[in-house]
């Protein structure tokens, strides 16, 4: 995200009314489409009701003049540095906008001392420091006595989850919005507004577009506005020098678009996200879910070996002995892809993926380690039998160690109910096999094993 963030909505596709008002932007736009088409007063603003519509909270404290400090945060985009300046364009507000990635706590001070000049005759000064999360701990740090004393009022901008990457003095201290990403319908109107708009927009082009054209910029954008408007502007482009009679097709955008774009930062919250939902989709035996969050990861650049090692974590921890075959089979796609890679190792892990998905499930295996983990915790090292004990020297003989063992192959059925358990733990059942898959007859066997031991020690 930078300066140039993306502009919201408008109600309908004709031109709001142009009145001036204490948040219209001055002089004719310039530069890129989505810049020329940047909404002008908040009333030209769509999509995000929940904080603009009215009685809104966001709203609310703008029209009664008491805007604090707060974060704005929202996909690409979505709005963040457009609703920031219009909130800025009070008559004794001045709009200082920095970006995180290039600023640092010098440039802080400097808007500062400012701010204190401005303060003094009667001016506030809004600072507007846009991808927040790219300070540090201690560059946010600076920021809390000015924040705090009122110098500046602080309006920050991330993409980021600020309960990651903003500080938690900080966070107390400011109001969070959330902005959403814009629907296709909403993304579709101001296709059409752009295309309608003689002053601002293409209008003056004479373009004429197909729904099906404007539908497919709609679905390529994600929801971001900044982005739809750059298609549009490239796909009329194409069409040639202006004139009448031209007509933007779906073919047309395919060819100026070219090859969607994903959005997917590999150590960022939208790949936690979207790893979450491939586990969740094969843990709920939805292998069509789960081809489409692995398509999306492929697709956004992941590394494919991340992958199969969520798969093998998958196949013991969902899996386990219900399907035994399901552990082989991840591990086999992982040493596919570390030896043959992408693009044919796509097709291991689809096969990975369905049969992890449609496998039937336990996490007992995962269940009953825990349990034993608690035990452990709670009872310490308690004392091992002494028939399992090892005795390798004649001194440990004589103490007892291995005294009593009996080696169940020596069995008739390979099985000896002796207790194994530091008495301690008395009958401690930690795994609990499902009836499920191949632990059913796991279940059964154990079942018989357990009563055979609790017959002995009766």
């Amino acid at each position: 995200m930078g300066e140039h963030d993306s502009l919201e909505l408008f109600p309908s596709a004709e031109a709001p009314n142009d009145r001036p008002d204490a948040h219209a932007h001055r002089g004719a736009p310039t530069g890129p489409l989505a810049e020329r088409m940047r909404p002008r007063h908040l009333d030209e603003v769509l999509g995000q009701a929940e904080l603009l519509a009215p009685n809104a909270p966001l709203r609310t404290l703008i029209e009664r003049g008491e805007l604090p400090s707060l974060l704005l945060w929202g996909p690409p985009g979505s709005g963040k540095t457009t609703l920031a300046r219009l909130l800025a364009h009070g008559p004794d507000s001045d709009f200082v906008p920095l970006s995180a990635v290039a600023a640092g706590v010098k440039d802080v001070r400097a808007v500062v001392a400012d701010a204190e000049r401005a303060r003094r005759l009667g001016r506030r000064t809004i600072l507007f420091l846009d991808e927040i999360h790219r300070f540090n701990r201690a560059q946010q740090d600076a920021l809390l006595p000015h924040v705090e004393t009122g110098s500046i009022t602080l309006v920050g901008a991330t993409t980021e989850n600020p309960s990651f990457e903003v500080i938690g003095p900080l966070l107390s201290r400011i109001r969070v919005f959330t902005l959403q990403a814009l629907g296709e319908l909403e993304i579709g109107v101001l296709l059409e507004r752009a295309l309608s708009d003689e002053v601002r927009g293409l209008g003056a082009s004479d373009v004429k577009a197909d729904p099906e054209a404007l539908r497919a910029i709609a679905v390529a954008a994600d929801g971001d506005a900044r982005r739809a408007l750059g298609m549009l502007e490239t796909a009329v482009a194409t069409l040639g020098a202006p004139g009448k009679g031209r007509t933007l097709t779906p073919e047309a955008v395919r060819d100026s678009v070219g090859r969607r774009m994903l959005i997917h930062d590999r150590d960022r919250e939208e790949h936690y996200d979207v790893v979450s939902a491939l586990i969740k989709s094969l843990r709920a035996s939805d292998p069509d879910a789960a081809l489409y969050y692995l398509a999306r990861m492929l697709e956004g650049g992941d590394d494919p070996l991340f992958l199969a090692r969520r798969l093998v974590v998958f196949a013991s921890e969902d899996i386990g002995n219900a399907e035994p075959a399901a552990l082989s089979l991840a591990l086999a796609a992982y040493q596919t892809i570390e030896r043959i890679g992408l693009p044919e190792g796509r097709l291991t892990l689809a096969q990975a993926t369905t049969f992890l998905a449609t496998a039937p499930k336990s996490n007992a295996s995962m269940l009953a380690l825990d349990l034993a983990t608690e035990a452990v915790r709670n009872h310490g090292n308690a004392a091992i039998p002494m028939h399992l004990r090892n005795a390798p020297t004649r001194f440990m003989k004589e103490r007892g160690y291995g005294e009593g063992y009996r080696y169940p192959h020596d069995a008739p059925d390979t099985f000896v109910p002796d207790r194994n358990l530091p008495d301690l733990l008395g009958d401690a059942e930690f795994y609990r096999p499902t009836r499920f898959g191949q632990e059913e007859p796991i279940a059964e066997r154990l079942a018989a094993w357990r009563e055979r031991r609790r017959r002995r020690d009766r």
